[in-house]
């Protein structure tokens, strides 16, 4: 696998897609019910398979990321050559952007010392997909850019 299979919430939420997937190949229920019977690792290897295309695919169109920690957000903005980054950090231990409260905080003291704000670019040297894949196993989640692009407008 190049990346990880999906897990059972997002296999069963991409479930059209699957019986599409399995119908290309000529696996109707039937044949995709007996390959689960007697043939599971060929079963499991289907599951790897499609797993890795929707990855592959969704990493394609990737655009934008967010990574949310206690005391940092990072937002990244995604082009097929590399990343631009803006980087939150709170300097005060009372904030926990993994919060509403701590969102709000953010949003109330975006301009006060206790907030540091910075920028970064960096070209892909390496796989672009894999390394956004190994973003999202670091806990990055896709997003629509919305507060990356607030911020950028504003610094």
């Amino acid at each position: 696998m190049k990346y990880t299979r999906l897990t059972k919430e997002q296999l069963e939420e991409l479930h059209p897609e699957f019986i599409t997937f399995l119908a290309s190949q000529s696996i109707d229920k039937a044949a995709w019910d007996e390959l689960k019977q007697n043939h599971p690792d060929t079963a499991e290897h289907q599951l790897d398979v499609f797993s890795d295309l929707i990855w592959d695919s969704v990493l394609e169109k990737a655009q934008w990321l967010e990574h949310y920690s206690k005391n940092h957000i990072f937002l990244f903005k995604i082009s097929q050559e590399g990343m631009e980054s803006i980087v939150i950090h709170a300097h005060t231990p009372t904030a926990d952007f993994l919060t509403e409260g701590g969102l709000q905080w953010l949003n109330e003291n975006i301009f006060s010392p206790e907030v540091q704000l910075s920028r970064g670019k960096k070209d892909f040297t390496e796989d672009r997909k894999q390394y956004l894949f190994g973003l999202i196993e670091q806990g990055a989640i896709l997003s629509e850019g919305v507060l990356y692009q607030q911020l950028e407008d504003m610094f």
